[in-house]
């Protein structure tokens, strides 16, 4: 009888303890993931960035040039690729895509110098580091939480 009081008089403590750390587990409030806008203006080739409503940077893009087309509207990220080669266009790099309509993404791109004006074949392109931030921002808060917005 000594011996079964001995184990439940251990169990019984810990039991206790973990049934307290589920209650503050579960009372505690969840990390709100916050929402992310990426806006890009096809007439001045910047994107705005807004995290729960305010705006967080502004980087210039190379959007679509003559004979090409970007889509415009409002888009949710689909796939998403740290490393990923065109299969379209010459195995060109694309680092940190981000794929918002079909074979259309957000990446970063080698042609730093074609930043700010059109010179894509309809992928928004960014600054390496940027389209880093980007890719960052949107997996860390959920594809589901996140807008890409392409207007004239």
């Amino acid at each position: 009888m000594k011996t079964a009081n001995a184990v439940r008089a251990g169990i019984l403590p810990i039991a206790g303890v973990l049934m307290l750390m589920l209650a503050m587990a579960l009372a505690a409030p969840a990390a709100k993931a916050a929402s992310v806008v990426a806006r890009i203006d096809l007439s001045d080739q910047r994107m705005k960035i807004y995290v729960n409503g305010r705006h967080t940077a502004t980087w210039p893009v190379s959007t679509a040039r003559r004979g090409y087309r970007t889509p415009v509207g409002t888009f949710r990220p689909g796939r998403m690729h740290v490393r990923y080669f065109s299969r379209k266009y010459d195995n060109s790099p694309m680092p940190y895509s981000v794929f918002f309509y079909g074979g259309y993404a957000i990446h970063g791109t080698t042609a730093i110098k074609s930043l700010g004006r059109p010179a894509s074949h309809g992928c928004v392109r960014l600054h390496p580091e940027n389209a880093r931030r980007l890719f960052s921002l949107i997996k860390q808060n959920g594809k589901q939480n996140a807008r890409i917005v392409i207007t004239r």
